[in-house]
């Protein structure tokens, strides 16, 4: 997939860098521990991306955990019932998950962040969320105009607290390390990437956890009835597009064989990898909205 486009890695040097600390619960083949397996609960190892950033979801959905010298920092959460298994995977790699701080999330729907509550209500921290994604958050409700709401009031979240809105382009300083939001509204309305650096052993890479490029819908929605969403579909694609990308990482860790990458079965590191990924969602919506406009 995205990860066999390009095989050759690149490194950006910072004088800052340090190595990173080992950590013996971390797997070296995360892939082999999946093996067939990519269900949004299944149980996968903890396994490290670079740096002090870690994969800590299940083998169908990627959970982020960053070090910082303010403590962690915990990016979605998965399902409501794959939360435990991501807080045995942070006490693996060591980590008392007392230690999470800051709760980021890239976008509102029940298989990325149906676990938020409990996670929060274990950890203490603080929810950060985009404005498109707070009051699902804080209902448990996907809002009516999120084009697969008709679908999504099968599968409530327990609401939870929302501790921030941040706007896109805005961003956080924790610990050394700045997080910064991205709005990108293609996958739902509240839909978000974050970057981040990473440094290990003297290289440094800015990491892009850039959210989900389906524009996706329940079976009675027609995006050609909405040229809203579909504008703003189009400007969150150009928007994770335009992302500063060395490192890609998404949602669902099959959109960018991240598996593949974590297990060194594919490079880490590719040119271009949030323009890839951005070029593939904008022609499966093109292709959506001409098998839309064909069967009228």
């Amino acid at each position: 997939m995205l990860g066999k486009i390009a095989a050759s890695a690149f490194f950006l040097l910072s004088l800052g860098a340090v190595a990173p600390a080992d950590r013996p619960g971390a797997s070296k083949d995360i892939l082999g521990a999946c093996g067939e397996k990519d269900g949004w609960s299944d149980p996968s190892p903890p396994a490290r991306i670079h740096g002090k950033t870690w994969y800590v979801g299940t083998c169908g959905i990627t959970v982020v955990l960053v070090e910082t010298s303010a403590g962690l920092v915990l990016i979605d959460t998965g399902p409501e019932d794959a939360a435990s298994h991501v807080l045995a995977n942070i006490r693996a790699l060591g980590f008392d998950p007392r230690q999470i701080k800051w709760l980021l999330m890239t976008h509102e729907h029940f298989d990325h962040v149906g676990g938020m509550a409990v996670i929060q209500q274990a950890t203490g921290a603080r929810l950060v969320v985009s404005p498109g994604a707070a009051q699902a958050m804080r209902t448990g409700q996907a809002v009516p105009e999120d084009p697969q709401a008709a679908w999504l009031v099968k599968y409530p979240m327990k609401p939870t607290r929302v501790d921030r809105v941040l706007r896109g382009g805005g961003s956080l300083m924790i610990g050394g390390t700045r997080f910064t939001m991205h709005a990108n509204p293609t996958h739902s309305p509240g839909s978000a990437s974050w970057t981040w650096q990473s440094c290990e052993q003297g290289n440094c890479l800015t990491i892009a956890y850039a959210d989900s490029v389906n524009a996706i819908s329940s079976d009675d929605y027609h995006f050609t009835q909405h040229p809203d969403r579909v504008d703003a579909a189009r400007e969150g694609l150009r928007t994770i597009e335009a992302l500063p990308c060395d490192l890609l990482l998404t949602p669902h860790p099959g959109g960018s064989d991240l598996l593949e990458r974590l297990s060194g079965k594919a490079a880490l590191v590719y040119p271009r990898a949030c323009v890839a990924y951005a070029a593939a969602g904008s022609d499966r919506l093109a292709k959506r909205l001409e098998k839309e406009k064909s069967a009228k």
